[in-house]
C-alpha cells in the first residue's frame, strides 16, 4: 500500500498508472534484503538535487554488489518523463530502486548483471512550515560499517530504524535521536539532525555509521554561504539536551524543527527558520 494519493510506477520499460508489483517470490532481494533505493522530491515545480540522488542510487547498488543498469542521466530522464503525469506544482516523492533478481555463488550472494529496476512516484504533500517533531532516546543504535552495509541506502537497514521509531512512538514522541554503536549521536530514526548553540550550528560528523545525506550537505553549504559557522563534530546526547535549537534534515520535509528532546523543550528558533528559508530560496532559484 503506497503512502501517496496518486501513484505512477516505471517498470519493465514503461510507465504504469498505480502501484505495480515488481518483485517476485524467488528474487534474491525478496528473501535476502538487498534492494536499494533513493528518495528525491518535486515541489513547487522544482526537483532539487535530482541528479545527485540519481548518482547515489547507482552508488548504493554497487555497494550491495548489484549491477546498475542505467546511467544517472537516464534515470533522471525517466523520472522527468514520469513527472509529466502529474500537475506541474504537485508535491511528489521520487523513489528509484534496484534489486537483485538471481542469486550468485553461495546462494545468498548476488549474480552480477541480474538486476531489476523500477521508479515509484507518489503524490505526497510537503509538510507545512509549522510541522514539528519531538525526540527521545532509544535502546537501538546505528551499526558500524563492519556490521552492516551502512554506506548504502539499502532497504535492509530500515528494519532497525523501524524498531527505533516504534520505541519512540510508544513513549509518546514522534521520532528518536539515535547513537552509533560507540555512543555518539548519529542521526534520528528517519533523517539527519542539526543543533544550534550560541548561534553556531553543529551536526554529527559522518563516521560511516549513517548516510551523509544530500539534503544535509546542501544545508551545510547554504548556511556557511550565509555566514553561519557550521561544525561537523562528535556530539553527545548531553550536547543536544543543552542546545538552543534542534532541527531535522531529510528529503521528505527538508527542515523539521524539534520542539522537545525527552524533558527539554525548544522553540523553532531563528537558525532553524533561516535554514528553511535558505533552502527554499536556493531550490526555487536553481
Amino acid at each position: 500500500m503506497p503512502n501517496g494519493e496518486i501513484v505512477w510506477t516505471y517498470f519493465d520499460g514503461t510507465w504504469h498508472e498505480g502501484d505495480v508489483p515488481v518483485l517476485k517470490a524467488g528474487d534474491q532481494s525478496t528473501w535476502n534484503g538487498s534492494l536499494v533505493f533513493d528518495g528525491a522530491r518535486q515541489f513547487e515545480g522544482v526537483t532539487p538535487d535530482l541528479e545527485r540522488h540519481c548518482e547515489r542510487i547507482n552508488w548504493s547498488a554497487e555497494i550491495m554488489t548489484i549491477t546498475p543498469i542505467h546511467t544517472p542521466q537516464k534515470i533522471r530522464d525517466l523520472i522527468l518523463e514520469g513527472l509529466s503525469n502529474f500537475a506541474p506544482d504537485a508535491a511528489i516523492y521520487i523513489r528509484p530502486m534496484y534489486w537483485a533478481i538471481e542469486p550468485g555463488p553461495g546462494f545468498i550472494t548476488v549474480k552480477p548483471g541480474s538486476t531489476g529496476f523500477a521508479i515509484g512516484l507518489e503524490q505526497i504533500p510537503m509538510p507545512s512550515a509549522d510541522a514539528t517533531a519531538t525526540l527521545t532516546t532509544t535502546k537501538f543504535c546505528r551499526p558500524l560499517p563492519s556490521m552492516a552495509t551502512v554506506e548504502a541506502k539499502a532497504a535492509c537497514l530500515y528494519a532497525n530504524n523501524q524498531r527505533m521509531l516504534r520505541e519512540a512512538l510508544s513513549k509518546g514522541f514522534t521520532n528518536a535521536l539515535v547513537a552509533d554503536a560507540i555512543g555518539n549521536v548519529a542521526e534520528t530514526a528517519t533523517s539527519n539532525v542539526f543543533m544550534v548553540k550560541d548561534g553556531e550550528v553543529f551536526t554529527p560528523v559522518p563516521n560511516g555509521t549513517f548516510l551523509n545525506g544530500i539534503t544535509r550537505q546542501r544545508h551545510i553549504g547554504l548556511l556557511r554561504d550565509a555566514g553561519k559557522t557550521v561544525h561537523e563534530s562528535t556530539l553527545t546526547f548531553d550536547d543536544f539536551s543543552n542546545a538552543d535549537e534542534i532541527f531535522m534534515s531529510g528529503n521528505l520535509a527538508k527542515v523539521t524543527p524539534v520542539t522537545q528532546f525527552d524533558d527539554v523543550h525548544y522553540q523553532a528558533g531563528p537558525v532553524t527558520k533561516l535554514a528553511r528559508e535558505l533552502y527554499w530560496d536556493w531550490a526555487l532559484s536553481a
